[in-house]
């Protein structure tokens, strides 16, 4: 069987394609294709209140290629979902109209607190040492979703509206980052050590930079280190210095910034970043959605 996702964020969209195998009763999950495309919507939403026609053309076009590279994969099931920016854009209701006419992809605007649950259905956690707490932390361009993991159970999720091209037009406000703060210090507490886990592009740059090794956390400490480092330099340097592409380059030290506050405001010293995202938890979500029906 064939699962695609495709997640429609406020920096990129992403069509995630995998193939899942019953292996001893277990689903195996094989990624066939992951295509990226900097689509940057949160742009001219979060500054304009809506999508630009140049963008909103960008949209059309990026849903044609995913639907024709769904087609050709021979995808069975496959699910849509866009966040912050479309959620935000005044005319992202028409969009999603306009797709659908053109390329026959159906999608479904998300709040906040499911983008939060589809990272919590990659079920990281079971997997990791139940002595901890854990703390998801996926910082996007439109927003910063939290889930709080104790004792198997989802103890507190939350959506803010902090996140990167969000940051990058100074569009977070000091009430915005108290809210954050205060909701952090009342709700992320446990007698267990409480570890964190980390999702979204950026921190899977800093993580792959830091040659960390895979299933190894990084350290707070770490990630104040890069921090001071790339707020000191100018987005040419860190393109050049760092092979990054412009549109992390911009994004990566805002996307440090939060991660920082976060862990320090919830008193967490090292951060796990393992390979998942809002399409991995589609894709996860699809698949166990379409086992209840069985």
């Amino acid at each position: 069987m064939k699962i695609a996702a495709i997640d429609i964020g406020s920096n990129a969209a992403r069509l995630l394609i995998n193939e899942v195998k019953e292996n001893n009763n277990k689903p195996e999950f094989i990624k066939l294709n992951l295509l990226r495309i900097p689509l940057r919507l949160g742009m001219d939403v979060f500054t304009l209140g809506k999508i630009g026609e140049e963008r909103e053309k960008m949209v059309i076009d990026a849903m044609k290629i995913f639907s024709d590279l769904m087609k050709i994969y021979q995808v069975d099931h496959y699910r849509a979902c866009a966040t912050s920016a479309m959620r935000d854009a005044a005319n992202g209701k028409d969009i999603i109209e306009e797709v659908e006419k053109t390329s026959g992809i159906s999608i479904e605007i998300i709040s906040g607190d499911e983008e939060a649950t589809l990272i919590y259905e990659n079920h990281v956690a079971e997997g990791l040492d139940k002595e901890f707490a854990y703390l998801y932390v996926d910082v996007g361009g439109g927003s910063t979703e939290l889930t709080f993991y104790e004792n198997d159970k989802m103890k507190y999720e939350k959506s803010f509206n902090i996140g990167t091209i969000r940051l990058l037009n100074n569009l977070v406000t000091e009430d915005n980052w108290k809210e954050m703060k205060e909701e952090i210090r009342k709700n992320i507490n446990s007698k267990k050590t409480i570890v964190a886990i980390g999702s979204g592009g950026n921190i899977n740059k800093v993580f792959s930079m830091s040659k960390t090794k895979e299933g190894k956390p990084i350290s707070l400490a770490h990630i104040k280190k890069v921090y001071k480092e790339f707020n000191e330099m100018t987005l040419e340097e860190r393109m050049t210095r760092y092979n990054m592409r412009e549109d992390r380059a911009d994004v990566v030290v805002h996307a440090l910034k939060v991660y920082n506050n976060v862990m320090s405001w919830a008193d967490i010293n090292r951060i796990f970043v393992p390979k998942i995202s809002v399409a991995d938890g589609l894709i996860q979500n699809i698949y166990h959605k379409l086992q209840d029906k069985k």
